[in-house]
């Protein structure tokens, strides 16, 4: 289901999902060197691309804007992945949210993203691979960057 991004390797394009599933794809497609990850700020359509590889984070002022709480994630999460989004700047994310009336989630920046992304599903693709228990996310997400309650991490 196309979720707003395209991630483009050497020989194949995938649809990337969420911002947070886009930048984490690189880590699991072992024999990609980078992806090319594509997409459009939700509030002004100005199209965005970065080249995301293993050793540091795109550059950019972009920021990730996550409108669904880590408690509510697997309510609904068509609706977490599809408001996963990269916008152009916080103004843009305030510009968003005024538009569709929401309430403005978690913010961060390109390198936070990055470095979330980067091990968060790893050995997801090896049999027998179960998810994180809650607490193990807590801890992954602090260790990432990632504060307050949005997280389930003291503020």
């Amino acid at each position: 289901m196309p979720l707003g991004f395209s991630v483009m390797g050497t020989r194949t394009l995938w649809w990337g999902g969420c911002a947070w599933d886009s930048f984490a794809m690189l880590h699991l497609l072992k024999g990609e060197p980078d992806v090319l990850v594509a997409t459009r700020c939700p509030a002004c359509d100005i199209p965005h691309a970065w080249v995301v590889g293993r050793d540091a984070p795109p550059q950019g002022d972009q920021v990730a804007h996550c409108l669904t709480p880590m408690h509510r994630a697997w309510d609904d999460v068509v609706h977490t992945c599809g408001n996963q989004r990269l916008f152009c700047s916080t103004d843009c994310v305030d510009a968003w949210v005024h538009k569709t009336g929401q309430e403005r989630g978690y913010v961060m920046y390109l390198g936070t993203l990055w470095r979330f992304a980067s091990d968060w599903y790893t050995g997801r693709l090896d049999p027998g691979y179960t998810r994180r228990a809650p607490a193990a996310a807590a801890s992954y997400f602090a260790e990432a960057g990632l504060h307050g309650s949005f997280w389930g991490l003291p503020d």
